[in-house]
């Protein structure tokens, strides 16, 4: 066995390109390494097409074993199960940049699995994952004539990372996945802390340099070990047949498609495209499926010539909106009674429904990566059933799309999350899309933006969302704020931007045609710019600033901090002290091994009884101070005092009267409440308490503490 092997240096790391010694019964194989990560990608592509299928049926699958970090899966099977939510990311991470690059009328079925059979702390498996994929592609027999690279970028003081560490990670302003050809972009996704346009574009332009050698590395790796291509099929698209329908329904079509309803539209162009078929399907012998497939490929490619020389030419979009409009915006903030925090949220035909709701450290979702363990106090959840593009379907748990939109909300609100230490919340956000008409992530970011901040999270700034559409052909090129559903189906870019009033802080993009340059991708950016202050304004108008009260519904969490030895008098043995302070209070309390103490409950003065109780437990004696407390035991040598439970002090015989005192019992008896001072506290924690001292003083007007013991 002898791997061909390609080596190439990106960011200061090594990446090696390998085929030749796994999977070698597939279709393509390739293994990229970049340290301790290890990530195998195969393609197959069937041998022959099915009838009735009209699109690229691509399917692409990331899975993580658990083995490449050294772990065995949990659960009852140990073995891995359904695709995590990060598997389902990284699939279309991979999938976004590459099918574009499969040509027309490929309808092979055809499938991309990449899996990582080990990982590092390198961080960057979801990248490599793409190189793999890519390469795999390249080297099989499928017509994929356009390799792609893919690095991540962090910005850490000042500086660009390409390929950053998980650490380096953590502290950037930027997480940002930048996939592309050698001429041009075919995807971004990422994260930002409200960075500007022009930072963001620079780093988008040092990823694609970064770029170039993966590719070049894909090249070589292909002149040496690459299949023959399969030719490229025929165009499925009847020119001749698209020719006639324009000509005899062109201008009816025209009308149809600038119609603003989105219903309306679509039974206008419906009904005209009826007349087609009953004009180009008549005879006297039924049509072939052939000819039925043709037709409806021409008509498809009608509608698109239509909509792209209407918004070339016309420049108005389908609904009638000029390139740079925004939809109508309504807005409804705190509509439900009982949650957190609600907003609906709607633009143009595209609703989303918001609710925030509050939580504690318990609510936080562990996750259990590859890299390691770790919690989660924001999560947001993006919901799309059918009845929101008025259809039927079977209702089913969330798909590829419905995580994808998801998370890139997500990502939008994150950096303008409070930090726990600030907001002691776990913070859930639902997204139900109500209607949908295009832009529906957006509206979840404006929506949920609203949410927290009527649910009275401190949130840093407002976050809105625009998504981006692009029309070019040859040189003609229009760029369209706040895309309809149609736009995007028929367009040549989905470009999703975020942000506040001060910076982006996420984006998505994705590209149908062959690229996009960074002169059209600043171009795109400052015009979703302008889209994004002006939906702030409109969300300004509604809720100006966070709610100062929440919900009596949301709990309350009171926080304080504890030394660390004292944290078992606190919890006592076997939890029973925390849990009496919880059954005499309901408040809810967790402690964790810093010392740090929260306590949840709905009632507020509920949490504030039992932070007195654990104040009660914890406090300690500070010398010079008066405490009221309550004679516990009579020794012949003075009398045992409880300052407050749990803390009792010793009062000697010659300290308790102004006077020579033969006995105890002729001054105090066992349960009596007397003052003392506290005049020492010794290295054993020994209290030495004074009864003649606090007489003397108290009428000083000193400050008198009623100890536990009343």
């Amino acid at each position: 066995m002898n791997p061909i092997i390609v080596n190439v240096s990106v960011g200061g790391k090594n990446i090696r390109l390998e085929t030749g010694r796994m999977a070698k019964l597939a279709g393509g194989s390739a293994t990229v390494w970049a340290d301790g990560t290890v990530v195998l990608a195969t393609a197959v592509s069937a041998k022959s097409m099915k009838p009735g299928i009209d699109f690229i049926p691509l399917t692409v699958d990331y899975q993580e074993r658990a083995y490449a970090a050294g772990k065995i899966p949990g659960g009852f099977f140990k073995r891995e199960g359904k695709p995590s939510e990060r598997e389902v990311l990284n699939s279309r991470l991979i999938d976004r940049p590459i099918r574009p690059l499969l040509p027309e009328g490929y309808f092979y079925e055809t499938q991309l699995v990449a899996s990582v059979i080990s990982i590092d702390k390198g961080g960057v498996a979801d990248v490599m994952a793409v190189i793999a994929a890519s390469t795999a592609l390249y080297l099989s027999d499928v017509p994929f004539h356009s390799p792609i690279g893919a690095v991540r970028l962090a910005l850490v003081d000042g500086n660009y990372i390409v390929n950053p560490t998980l650490e380096e990670q953590t502290k950037s302003q930027i997480d940002l996945v930048v996939a592309g050809t050698r001429d041009a972009i075919m995807m971004v996704e990422g994260q930002a802390s409200e960075v500007s346009e022009d930072v963001f574009l620079k780093g988008i332009a040092l990823a694609h340099e970064a770029i170039l050698p993966i590719i070049e590395a894909q090249e070589k790796l292909r002149a040496l070990a690459g299949r023959e291509k399969r030719p490229i099929p025929a165009n499925p698209i009847p020119m001749d047949t698209v020719a006639a329908i324009r000509e005899r329904f062109g201008s009816e079509l025209d009308q149809a498609m600038v119609l603003s309803g989105k219903q309306e539209r679509q039974d206008a162009v419906d009904k005209i495209f009826s007349q087609v078929r009953e004009v180009f399907l008549s005879g006297d012998v039924a049509p072939t499926p052939a000819q039925e497939k043709d037709l409806s490929n021409a008509i498809h490619e009608v509608e698109r010539l239509t909509l792209r020389e209407i918004v070339l030419e016309k420049k108005i979009r389908a609904d009638g909106r000029g390139l740079t409009d925004i939809r109508p915006i309504t807005i409804e903030v705190g509509l439900l009674p009982r949650t957190h925090g609600s907003a609906l949220f709607t633009r143009g035909e595209t609703q989303s429904l918001s609710v925030a709701t509050l939580g504690t450290s318990d609510d936080e979702q562990r996750i259990d990566a590859l890299e390691g363990e770790y919690t989660k106090r924001f999560m947001l959840h993006y919901n799309f059933p059918p009845f929101s593009v008025g259809e039927a379907k079977p209702m089913r748990g969330p798909g590829r799309r419905e995580i994808g939109h998801g998370n890139l909300a997500e990502r939008a609100l994150r950096p303008v999350v409070p930090t726990k230490e600030a907001f002691p919340y776990s913070i859930r956000l639902v997204s139900d899309i109500l209607e949908s008409n295009g832009s529906s992530s957006m509206a979840t970011v404006c929506g949920g933006t609203l949410a927290m901040m009527d649910a009275g999270v401190p949130i840093k700034a407002p976050v809105a969302g625009v998504a981006m559409g692009l029309i070019k052909e040859g040189d003609r090129v229009a760029i369209l704020s706040d895309i309809l559903g149609v736009e995007d189906h028929l367009g040549d870019m989905d470009f999703k931007v975020t942000g506040t009033l001060q910076g982006i802080t996420a984006v998505q993009m994705d590209i149908k045609i062959s690229g996009i340059t960074l002169a059209l991708m600043k171009e795109a950016l400052e015009q979703a710019r302008q889209g994004r202050l002006h939906i702030l304004a409109k969300m300004n108008e509604t809720l100006s600033a966070t709610r100062d009260v929440m919900s009596p519904f949301a709990p309350r969490i009171l926080t304080l901090k504890i030394k660390q030895d004292k944290i078992r008098e606190v919890i006592g043995p076997g939890g029973k002290v925390i849990r009496g302070i919880t059954e005499k209070t309901g408040a809810k309390i967790e402690i964790d091994d810093s010392g740090l103490i929260q306590i949840a409950s709905v009632d507020e003065s509920a949490a504030q009884r039992a932070v007195e109780m654990i104040n009660q437990i914890v406090e300690e004696v500070e010398v010079g101070r008066i405490y009221l407390g309550k004679v516990k035991t009579i020794a012949d040598y003075g009398a045992f005092v409880e300052l407050f439970p749990g803390t009792t002090g010793l009062c000697h015989i010659s300290q308790l009267a102004d006077h020579r005192v033969e006995k105890v019992l002729d001054v105090v008896s066992e349960g009596d409440m007397i003052l003392v001072k506290a005049l020492e506290v010794d290295r054993q924690g020994k209290i030495r308490l004074s009864r003649k001292e606090a007489v003397s003083e108290v009428g000083d007007g000193r400050e008198v503490r009623s100890g536990g013991g009343q």
